[in-house]
C-alpha cells in the first residue's frame, strides 16, 4: 500500500514537472530548442504576430534572463555571508519579469490570469514590453541589443543611460546582439523563421 502510493505520488509530480516545458539539451542551437518544445515555437510566433518583435530577439533576451526555465528566480541575498535576506530581486520566470512590471502588463493587456511560469505569457510579456519599447524610445523591433538595455534597465534608466556605468551590461548585450544573429540564421537554416 505505501509502495503504491509513493508511486503514485511519483507519477504525478514527474506529469507536472513535464508540462512546463524542459530545457532544449543545446543553449546554442535555436533549432534545438524549438523542435524539443514546439510549444516555444508556437508561443515565440503568436508573439511576434502580435508585437512584431522577431522570434530570434525573443529567444536571444530569454536566453540570458531564464536560459529558457519556467522557473528561474534571481538568487539570495546573504548578510555577513550566511543570514538570507530575500532574493535580489522579484524577478521571475521565462522573462524574468518583476512583480511591478508583470502586473503592469496585466493591467494593460486585461490577461489578469497570466503567469510568468507559462512560455506563452512570457513571450507575450516581451512581446508587448519591446513594443512599449519601440513606441517610447524609438528602439527597432529587430534591435536585440537595445531593446535588451531596455528591458534591463527599464525604459526610464534606458533614457537616462544608466547602461552606461555598467561595463558588464554593456558586454551583454553585445552577447546578445550576437545570440539573435546566430539563432536567426539557425531558424532561417532549419526552415523555423
Amino acid at each position: 500500500m505505501r509502495q503504491s502510493a509513493l508511486l503514485l505520488l511519483f507519477m504525478i509530480l514527474a506529469a507536472c514537472t513535464g508540462s512546463v516545458g524542459r530545457v532544449a539539451s543545446d543553449l546554442n542551437n535555436a533549432c534545438a530548442i524549438v523542435q524539443e518544445n514546439p510549444s516555444f515555437l508556437k508561443a515565440f510566433k503568436k508573439a511576434e504576430r502580435n508585437w512584431g518583435i522577431p522570434i530570434s530577439v525573443q529567444m536571444a533576451v530569454m536566453y540570458q534572463e531564464s536560459k529558457f526555465k519556467s522557473n528561474a528566480r534571481t538568487p539570495y541575498r546573504f548578510a555577513m555571508g550566511v543570514i538570507p535576506m530575500g532574493r535580489v530581486s522579484s524577478a521571475y520566470g521565462y522573462s524574468q519579469a518583476l512583480d511591478a512590471t508583470w502586473a503592469d502588463y496585466k493591467r494593460a493587456t486585461g490577461k489578469r490570469g497570466a503567469r510568468r511560469n507559462r512560455i506563452g505569457d512570457a513571450t507575450d510579456f516581451m512581446g508587448w514590453y519591446m513594443d512599449q519599447s519601440n513606441q517610447r524610445l524609438g528602439i527597432a523591433k529587430t534591435d536585440a541589443r537595445n531593446q535588451y538595455l531596455a528591458y534591463h534597465e527599464g525604459r526610464g534608466g534606458y533614457s537616462r543611460r544608466t547602461y552606461r556605468r555598467k561595463p558588464w551590461l554593456i558586454r551583454i548585450a553585445g552577447e546578445i546582439e550576437s545570440r539573435n544573429t546566430m539563432y536567426q540564421e539557425q531558424l532561417v537554416a532549419c526552415g523555423k523563421a
